[in-house]
């Protein structure tokens, strides 16, 4: 049997960061293992990186010259030489596998052309991690968005050999927008998580000591409308006096909403409310561990939210959203404090009833701990992605 050339086209790759950053990069750690795999990637070169690069077990890293029209979605740059010289020379080599991540990124639109726009048509799998129509402050970005998704998204669902969601809310939008799945062939595979890697890590110092007699609510992630870190902020404005003084709210990461997240915050900034900037994984797990409570006040929109997952993996105690996968992995009164929507009266009155009862946040934090432990294993998770290419090419 010849090694499966699998090639994925994800929406971004390391080192840009984000959930599915980390969740493809550890996708392909974990089956690499494998010798019967023969890997490889191609993403746009954001922000400028090696243009090839060997990861983990020889899997192959090509990074094409890209800019984005607008934050957090890029574009191959299509007047650069070198972009098409590094996609035909993807022709010569056999693939077996096709796979895209996320359908509203121009690389995946890239690899399905790829896989089916030729006369020897490849197998494509396309893995969705979204639950929800593009939202953004910008109203004409999200009607473009929302048109390029029913007809160029429409026709990637269709046309895909194969269609894989990365929690329940994405298969739950996937079915009710783009395809029906009346057979039960749109599996969920949860993503894995580095447990052991997480474990390693040491709080970070830093904020352990500046706000040692305070209470530290954090939140990590892109900062922008869809993750609702605005509601956060109102939340915390809006604390009990007593309990706003031993309080403070940490928000990790960067993004198009800095500035205005930043003015929201008004008179705290700096003074209750801190913003640290972006920051690379080790960092952020750092500053998560140094801190008591995390927040996750997504809208609609993301497929599982691996910041949320990392943080319960450090066996904090959440107040969290039902979206991005919410209502998946917090179990209200057992893993954390779930909310019926994010709005920031809500994320308020969670945050309150965990520092009024503060054995409840040592109780949840120990069961989020125990639930990532029992069911968010790389191992089994690569093995479900293994039945499904052998079923795929068996066909």
């Amino acid at each position: 049997m010849h090694a499966i050339k699998l090639i994925i086209f994800p929406g971004y790759y390391v080192p840009h960061i984000g959930g599915l950053e980390t969740h493809v990069d550890e996708f392909v750690k974990y089956l690499s293992n494998d010798e019967n795999y023969n890997i490889y990637i191609f993403a746009p070169n954001i922000p400028k990186y090696n243009e090839f690069e060997i990861r983990h077990n020889n899997v192959k890293i090509y990074r094409y010259p890209a800019f984005e029209i607008i934050s957090n979605y890029p574009v191959p740059n299509i007047f650069s030489i070198k972009f098409w010289k590094m996609f035909f020379n993807l022709y010569n080599i056999d693939f077996d596998i096709v796979m895209t991540r996320t359908r509203f990124f121009s690389n995946t639109l890239l690899g399905f052309l790829f896989a089916k726009l030729r006369y020897n048509r490849k197998k494509l799998i396309h893995v969705e991690h979204g639950s929800a129509f593009i939202k953004v402050e910008n109203e004409f970005t999200n009607k473009v968005a929302y048109f390029y998704d029913k007809i160029i998204g429409n026709i990637i669902f269709k046309k895909s050999d194969y269609v894989i969601a990365i929690s329940k809310a994405v298969k739950k939008f996937i079915v009710e927008n783009f395809i029906e799945d009346d057979n039960d062939n749109i599996p969920v595979i949860y993503r894995g998580l580095e447990i052991e890697y997480i474990d390693s890590i040491k709080e970070s110092n830093y904020i352990k000591e500046r706000f040692k007699n305070k209470i530290k609510l954090c939140f990590v992630g892109r900062l922008y409308k869809w993750k609702g870190v605005e509601n956060i902020i109102k939340s915390y404005i809006a604390l009990p006096q007593d309990i706003k003084e031993k309080t403070v709210l940490i928000i990790v990461g960067y993004g198009e909403d800095l500035q205005r997240l930043k003015k929201l915050s008004g008179e705290y900034l700096d003074n209750g409310i801190y913003f640290t900037g972006k920051k690379d994984f080790k960092d952020a797990i750092g500053i998560v561990k140094a801190c008591d409570i995390y927040i996750h006040s997504s809208y609609k929109g993301g497929g599982l939210s691996s910041s949320l997952l990392q943080a319960m993996c450090c066996g904090k105690a959440i107040v969290a959203s039902p979206y991005e996968g919410g209502d998946e992995v917090i179990i209200d009164g057992n893993t954390g404090v779930l909310l019926k929507d994010n709005s920031s009266e809500l994320v308020k009155d969670g945050i309150i009833k965990l520092i009024r009862n503060k054995d409840l946040m040592e109780i949840y934090g120990k069961n989020a701990k125990k639930f990532i432990n029992d069911n968010f294993d790389w191992g089994s998770s690569v093995e479900k992605y293994k039945k499904v290419f052998n079923k795929i090419l068996q066909k």
